[in-house]
């Protein structure tokens, strides 16, 4: 039997996918510091489901479940919209 595991899959999707947007070409003059990317992750994070499991089989069921273009349309509608916000304010100096 593996290891149990507490995992929220929602917070998997969306930091790999706020580190890819923000490398994009779209968001180049944005920050990329680790502080802007948790702040934008936590935002989209806070307007989010999240999605717990607590095996590899169920992380594996969830992410397939969360992979449809219905729920992908609405998580990076979200990061964008985070994007702008943290934009506006970020927590450190620029």
């Amino acid at each position: 039997m593996t290891k149990p595991i507490l995992v929220n899959v929602t917070e998997e999707i969306v930091q790999g996918l706020v580190r890819f947007i923000l490398h994009g070409s779209e968001y180049q003059t944005f920050c990329h510091c680790e502080f802007c990317q948790m702040d934008i992750a936590a935002d989209v994070l806070n307007h989010l489901p999240t999605v717990y499991v607590s095996t590899s089989t169920a992380r594996e069921e969830a992410f397939q479940l969360l992979k449809t273009p219905e729920k992908m349309e609405r998580i990076n509608k979200q990061i964008i919209l985070s994007v702008h916000n943290v934009g506006k304010r970020p927590h450190h100096k620029i």
